[in-house]
């Protein structure tokens, strides 16, 4: 019997040396860099607030973002410059989680109005996600584009863990607010998304980008959760999961409208070609962890729908 507890003893700490999980920079969201931006007079000349995960500081004034401090997030808060107008956008937030901090995603309507130049309303979604945005925003068109998506990475953690909160409004439908023509109505209950993508890409002669998907973990929340959720963990599917009984379309390659941008090696940020699944035992190049209020994809969601995110980790 002592034989039997002692071997169970030593596979538990096994395990346990097998399962570390550990914590992706800044992903415990304590720490926030504020810009001010004051915008233009004919939107009021207000100066309004955004906020970018980072080591704590400033990074005031109308003008481009990038990362500080070696931090991999970006967000949907963003400097706009739309005919010369400068506009901002905030859908993601610091907010508090027990005694310290987390990060708040929500999804809301923005409206940009100039008499006379521009008169624009869109669904803003609340986004963070591993990469870098492509300040300053011009239009509304392509928004994926606009963001360079994922951020070098060669391990294969085999579940990601973290802390969440849901809130949803439960309408029955969606809407789609473009900024372009009227308002529409899209069938299906809004629902927050989680996106931990590991793909092993290469850039052709000609500068394209093509992927093939190594790890895949796609899931959304159609519920509203009774408080925080903490230290749960989802796992990573790696090869190819078609065949899976759990497996949905919209878990495997990104295509469309929603195919994901990176930067290549001239500078330039191209779409992603993700052409399949690549054999579990393939090595990674890439990372794409991606959080969003709503699921549907540029501009469509409901006004309301809230994810919290904290402590954001890989286990291995």
């Amino acid at each position: 019997m002592k034989r039997y507890i002692f071997l169970t003893l030593q596979l538990l700490c096994v395990q346990f040396a097998f399962s570390q999980a550990e914590l992706l920079k800044y992903g415990d969201f304590e720490s926030w860099i504020t810009r001010d931006i004051k915008e233009s007079a004919l939107m009021g000349g207000q100066t309004k607030r955004l906020y970018e995960v980072g080591p704590e500081g400033k990074f005031d004034g109308a003008k481009p973002f990038f990362n500080q401090g070696g931090s991999p997030w970006a967000n949907s808060n963003v400097y706009a410059k739309v005919c010369g107008i400068v506009k901002t956008n905030c859908s993601v937030f610091p907010d508090k989680h027990g005694d310290g901090k987390c990060v708040k995603l929500m999804s809301r309507i923005e409206k940009c109005k100039a008499i006379g130049i521009v008169n624009i309303t869109v669904l803003a979604a609340g986004s963070i996600y591993t990469g870098t945005m492509v300040e300053p925003i011009t239009g509304t068109s392509n928004p994926m584009s606009k963001i360079n998506v994922g951020i070098p990475f060669t391990r294969k953690p085999k579940a990601l863990m973290m802390d969440y909160k849901v809130s949803l409004t439960n309408e029955p439908n969606r809407i789609k607010e473009t900024g372009f023509g009227k308002r529409k109505t899209v069938p299906g209950q809004d629902m927050c998304e989680v996106v931990c993508l590991l793909q092993k890409r290469w850039e052709d002669a000609d500068g394209n980008l093509h992927a093939k998907r190594v790890g895949t973990l796609r899931m959304r929340f159609d519920k509203s959760t009774d408080g925080w959720q903490d230290g749960k963990q989802f796992p990573i599917h790696y090869g190819d999961i078609s065949k899976e009984s759990w497996y949905r379309d919209w878990m495997g390659p990104v295509v469309g409208e929603r195919t994901y941008y990176a930067l290549n090696s001239k500078g330039e940020n191209v779409p992603i070609s993700e052409e399949g699944f690549a054999s579990a035992d393939e090595t990674p190049t890439h990372l794409i962890l991606k959080f969003d209020s709503s699921y549907g994809g540029a501009y469509i969601g409901t006004p309301g729908s809230t994810l919290w995110i904290d402590n954001v980790k890989l286990v291995y």
